[in-house]
């Protein structure tokens, strides 16, 4: 049985690929090279990449498919949750606030948190993956496969979206309000500080313990609401990434992509000059804190 399921699993990822492939010939051949295009190569690439590392690596496949499984469901949540909450807004007529975002923001991470850390440690954004394995937290063999699922869930979320609002110009996509290097800088800053409180409050690469969800969410929901109105605080380049492709608003979208990504490498310099010596080095960390 488990045999049969996983023939299935391999059968459903190769006709993904397949589709994604085909995709991204006809919009190469219809439009020319695009950001659609290059987008469509590059969710090829992921797929590709992460059910290579998925079918070769790890001894119990099927508790890697439960992690995966976990980061897709986990980041389809986050972006649905949060991007539904800004297009809503906009519908509704500012009904539901920049505090309310922020706050829904920080609580469906918070909800994450608790329901999948003990699965997959919850991460359900690349830029907390590349810093987890950048602390020696994790194996880099995992890493594509989580940033694949991650970012098929963002896209997930988003298709979703526009199914239910075709009217939303952006469908919550991050866009800076002021500069782009203002807005880079902020979301690198925003990212540094998240990774650092999350190396703070888990174990190993899972965020765990009674009070991790409660800390995390709640500094997600912090900073959403004073850098919010300036960057849009993305602090994840799959949050960014889904509505971006959808909606086709991708003139500032490095912003998103690189910011977060090198701000989780400074959050992880930081964690390593105040914390034990062993916090983040190749042998297996200690609970550091519940």
């Amino acid at each position: 049985m488990k045999a049969e399921l996983h023939a299935g699993f391999r059968m459903v990822v190769g006709i993904a690929q397949m589709t994604m492939a085909l995709v991204t010939l006809g919009l190469y051949f219809n439009t020319g090279v695009n950001y659609w295009s290059i987008g469509s190569l590059v969710i090829t690439m992921l797929l590709v990449a992460g059910s290579r590392l998925t079918f070769q690596t790890g001894r119990n496949p099927n508790m890697n498919r439960k992690k995966y499984a976990a980061e897709f469901i986990g980041t389809f949540a986050l972006v649905f949750a949060g991007t539904g909450a800004i297009v809503i807004n906009e519908v509704s007529r500012g009904a539901i606030t920049h505090v309310g975002i922020a706050m829904t923001f920080g609580l469906v991470v918070l909800v994450m948190i608790y329901t999948l850390g003990d699965i997959s440690g919850a991460h359900i954004n690349p830029a907390i993956t590349i810093g987890f394995w950048l602390s020696r937290r994790m194996d880099g063999r995992e890493v594509l496969p989580y940033i694949a699922s991650q970012c098929a869930g963002a896209l997930a979320a988003s298709g979703v979206m526009r199914l239910l609002f075709p009217e939303s110009r952006l469908l919550g996509a991050t866009r800076p309000a002021g500069t782009e290097l203002q807005s880079f800088i902020l979301e690198l800053l925003l990212a540094a500080l998240l990774m650092f409180v999350i190396l703070g409050v888990s174990t190993g690469a899972r965020e765990k313990g009674i009070t991790a969800g409660i800390v995390v969410g709640s500094v997600i929901a912090l900073e959403a609401m004073f850098a919010g109105p300036i960057c849009g605080a993305s602090m994840n380049p799959a949050r960014s990434l889904g509505p971006a492709l959808v909606s086709g608003q991708l003139a500032s979208l490095w912003i998103y992509l690189a910011g977060p990504i090198v701000g989780a490498a400074v959050g992880v310099i930081g964690c390593r000059c105040v914390r034990e010596s062993g916090c983040c080095s190749a042998r297996e960390t200690a609970e550091i804190s519940t």
